[in-house]
């Protein structure tokens, strides 16, 4: 049987601190990619503001500003720290959509950079958002007011995520892994780094944001793993109930590509029941680490059961 919901979890405050990290971090993204369309010029710096541009629900942003103030955090500043996890994001779908990769031509309601400009030019944008992702990361910094040592520590955290360890090589194993059938153990250990590695650094930033002590540090992270895998869980029921207009990209791509999935393993109930049973599991982590866990409690809610 599936656990509860994350207790005391409100709806309505997932949804308005989502619209909250929305509303900052695309007006963030809107003047970062409109400097840089200007330093670039031609279609390189066209494509580099396209995919900043992108819409999306912004759920990592959510999280890094929610597990900021759940540390008393309460500076606007953190809003550019969300929005260099969402650019690291970005680059990740870019490349994610490639031919050479899942061969994608819609993401979040519009083409792909691939598809609305050429494969060269987002292949290349796509290798530019990480240095992007460190310059919005070094003037959220500053603004902050973190010491240079704080943001040698939260840049190392956000790369590696970013990296082989993490989101690179979660992707490389889930490429190998099509047209196989992954036993759970090793499904769960391609999106702890494809999925679950940004969405932890996410928690794990927002906490380092506040200059949070160790423990709380380690209790996000805990959260912010767990959260991940629902995450993915739940993007994975998606797929196979959505519609592309739904969804923003198009639906049923991880039966085409015959991968893997916690649904082709568990069937949709089960894997239904085992994203409440994360999310309910994260919560734990921050009550057993004593951070405060109502907002979170609410974003790990809808994340466990999104929709979209």
């Amino acid at each position: 049987m599936a656990e509860a919901a994350p207790s005391g979890a409100d709806p309505a405050a997932a949804t308005d601190l989502l619209s909250e990290a929305r509303e900052q971090v695309d007006r963030l993204l809107d003047q970062w990619a409109g400097r840089l369309q200007q330093e670039l010029g031609g279609k390189q710096g066209q494509a580099l503001a396209y995919a900043l541009r992108t819409p999306g629900k912004r759920v990592r942003a959510a999280l890094v500003i929610a597990c900021y103030r759940a540390m008393g955090g309460r500076a606007a500043g953190i809003a550019g720290v969300a929005a260099a996890v969402e650019t690291v994001h970005t680059y990740s779908l870019v490349h994610d959509d490639l031919p050479c990769m899942d061969n994608d031509d819609l993401r979040r309601g519009r083409p792909t950079t691939h598809r609305r400009f050429d494969v060269p030019t987002a292949t290349r944008a796509g290798y530019l958002l990480v240095p992007v992702a460190a310059r919005v990361l070094a003037a959220a910094a500053s603004e902050l007011t973190l010491t240079p040592a704080a943001l040698g520590r939260m840049a190392g955290e956000l790369f590696q995520a970013g990296g082989v360890e993490g989101m690179v090589g979660g992707q490389w194993l889930d490429l190998e892994a099509e047209n196989q059938t992954l036993s759970l153990s090793e499904l769960i250990g391609v999106h702890r780094g494809k999925t679950g590695a940004l969405i932890r650094a996410a928690c794990t930033l927002g906490g380092m944001a506040a200059e949070a002590a160790d423990r709380h540090i380690s209790g996000l992270s805990a959260y912010g793993e767990d959260i991940g895998l629902a995450f993915q869980i739940a993007d994975d029921i998606l797929d196979c109930t959505g519609t592309s207009e739904e969804l923003g990209k198009t639906a049923g791509r991880d039966v085409q590509l015959a991968k893997s999935t916690y649904v082709r393993l568990l069937g949709i109930d089960r894997a239904r029941a085992e994203a409440e049973r994360l999310a309910q599991r994260a919560v734990a982590h921050l009550e057993q680490a004593g951070i405060p866990s109502a907002a979170l409690g609410a974003l790990a809610g809808y994340i466990a059961s999104r929709n979209s």
